[in-house]
């Protein structure tokens, strides 16, 4: 069962070693390699590609729960703000009742308070509107990066796959080349034996 510890770059490097450990043809630049062995290599770096895109959506994740995170604080500031309210509220009933020839007095002290109270749940209002803009900034360069990276995985999963494709189709025509220039000077022994020598090459 493959697991989201399995590493595409590891993958690659197999590839790569794969490829240089192949049979070197003098006098080019040209390498045989098992062609099975090969195949099975891509087919690991296929079955690998999607865990980089579980990767930008685990991130995308992270950045809504921070999202819902301040949210949720922003709505406990405001709670907190409005019980703050109604208990200086009750409290000026109080005073209201129990003295109530310092009725001026009260009535300055409660208007002070609620605009006060207003000041601050208003600085409270301001900074979760903030909050939340810079956190919806940060979902969306999130977004942008985890597409980034979805687009980068499959451009350069593409061009690898595009360059092995260039490197079997170069080495198949090498081989072809090969057998045109050996039938004509072989004999009919010779060239009933060219298959087996082909065979040993390519492994």
């Amino acid at each position: 069962m493959r697991t989201t510890s399995v590493d595409i770059q590891q993958e690659l490097n197999r590839l790569e070693e794969m490829i240089l450990a192949g049979f070197n043809i003098p006098l080019t630049r040209r390498t045989i390699v098992d062609e099975d062995r090969l195949l099975d290599q891509l087919d690991e770096i296929r079955l690998s590609l999607p865990e980089v895109f579980q990767q930008a959506a685990a991130i995308i994740q992270q950045k809504e729960e921070i999202l819902l995170e301040a949210e949720e604080y922003g709505q406990q500031i405001v709670d907190a703000a409005q019980a703050k309210r109604s208990q200086i509220l009750d409290e000026s009933d109080i005073i209201r009742q129990a003295e109530r020839s310092a009725g001026e007095l009260r009535r300055q002290v409660q208007q002070e308070c609620e605009g006060m109270l207003q000041d601050t749940l208003e600085e409270v209002d301001r900074k979760r509107r903030a909050c939340q803009q810079e956190i919806e900034e940060m979902r969306r360069q999130s977004v942008a990066e985890a597409e980034a990276v979805e687009q980068g995985a499959d451009d350069y999963a593409d061009s690898v796959l595009e360059n092995i494709e260039q490197n079997l189709l170069d080495m198949l025509r090498i081989i072809r080349n090969g057998r045109q220039q050996l039938q004509p000077d072989s004999s009919e022994e010779d060239h009933s034996q060219f298959p087996k020598k082909i065979s040993k090459w390519v492994k």
